[in-house]
C-alpha cells in the first residue's frame, strides 16, 4: 500500500503543475479572441485565482505522499 501511496503522490505531484499550465493556457486563449469582454477578463482572473492554489495544495499533498509522511496510517 505504501508503493501506491508513493506513486500516486508522484501523479498528483504532476498534475498540479499541469492543471496551472492548462487554465493559464486556456484563459490566454479565451481572452486574446477579439470578442472577449471585460467579463471574460473579470472571470477567468477569478477562476485562476481560487484554483491556483488548491493546485499547489495537490502538489504539497503529493510532496508529502512521496517522502512516506502518511506511511504511518494503518492500511
Amino acid at each position: 500500500m505504501s508503493q501506491l501511496r508513493k506513486i500516486l503522490g508522484v501523479v498528483w505531484m504532476l498534475l498540479g503543475p499541469a492543471t496551472i499550465y492548462f487554465l493559464v493556457s486556456q484563459a490566454a486563449h479565451k481572452i486574446s479572441q477579439p470578442s472577449s469582454t471585460t467579463n471574460d477578463l473579470l472571470q477567468w482572473g477569478i477562476i485562476i485565482t481560487i484554483f491556483v492554489p488548491i493546485a499547489i495544495g495537490l502538489m504539497i499533498f503529493g510532496y508529502y505522499a512521496v517522502k512516506g509522511e502518511y506511511a504511518e496510517i494503518e492500511d
